[in-house]
């Protein structure tokens, strides 16, 4: 079963691809390695959730705008690829929360991005990761997430 017809069965939708907000690509390969742009959870080019862990966003909001970030990144790499089956591993998510100075439930809240990524893909969808919490990020989503995969020869 291909990446796709697996999305099919889990019954996801990957949302459509993103397009830069300024001078920069979507991602940049070195060789085989492949590294995304930060992205956020967003619906119709606006966010689809603003504000902070430890304040106005709720943990299950957040872990769902991790969840979701990770599959616009999906839909990102699928379509800088063409197919999402030429990645042969995930090497690493860096994951921000936009945060309260005391919340400090960040890796809860990325593991709605990691869990997403090991239901698509497996064995190959398992990672190195940092979640890291900040004060603000644009658009004052509460989730910005980069990727760093491992594609094919």
């Amino acid at each position: 079963m291909n990446i796709e017809e697996k999305l099919a069965a889990l019954g996801i939708h990957l949302p459509p691809p993103s397009r830069p907000m300024a001078n920069y690509e979507m991602s940049a390969r070195v060789g085989n390695v492949l590294y995304s742009s930060g992205a956020g959870y967003m619906k119709d080019g606006k966010p689809a959730i603003t504000g902070k862990l430890g304040d106005d966003v709720s943990m299950e909001q957040g872990y769902q705008a991790a969840r979701g970030t990770a599959l616009q990144l999906l839909s990102n790499l699928q379509d800088e690829l063409g197919s999402l089956d030429k990645i042969k591993n995930f090497v690493k998510i860096l994951g921000y929360v936009n945060s309260t100075d005391d919340f400090i439930r960040q890796p809860e809240v990325i593991n709605g991005a990691s869990d997403v990524i090991i239901e698509v893909f497996g064995d190959k969808g398992k990672h190195a990761r940092s979640a890291i919490g900040v004060n603000t990020l644009p658009f004052d989503i509460p989730v910005e997430i980069e990727l760093i995969v491992e594609l094919e020869d």
